[in-house]
């Protein structure tokens, strides 16, 4: 199944969330230990594009339950950066074959 993941992180935790960048994208790019693969995700910003909200994902794991662990165990909710975790279902007519695959 495919899954929407919306991460929205804590406000003034920037410096806390440089500390983590690079062991968050090591998540991503192992799906978190094989948990979930990665579709596609970025950062999430305020309008001016570059003050942090959070992050996103389109995930493909078998059971939400998947989705949330992934989400879980992302240094940056394990650092203490993130307020809430969103998992959504995507309908079954998804069309994950148009998301090209991230490359590193």
């Amino acid at each position: 199944m495919y899954w929407l993941m919306i991460c929205r992180h804590k406000s003034g935790m920037e410096e806390q969330r440089e500390q983590h960048r690079d062991a968050h994208r090591q998540h991503v790019a192992t799906g978190g230990g094989g948990i979930a693969k990665v579709l596609i995700g970025s950062a999430l910003t305020e309008d001016d594009a570059e003050s942090p909200l959070g992050n996103f994902g389109i995930l493909e794991a078998p059971t939400r339950e998947a989705a949330q662990a992934f989400a879980e165990n992302d240094p940056f909710a394990r650092a203490g950066l993130v307020e809430a975790i969103e998992i959504t279902a995507l309908s079954s007519r998804f069309q994950a074959q148009r998301i090209d695959p991230m490359t590193a």
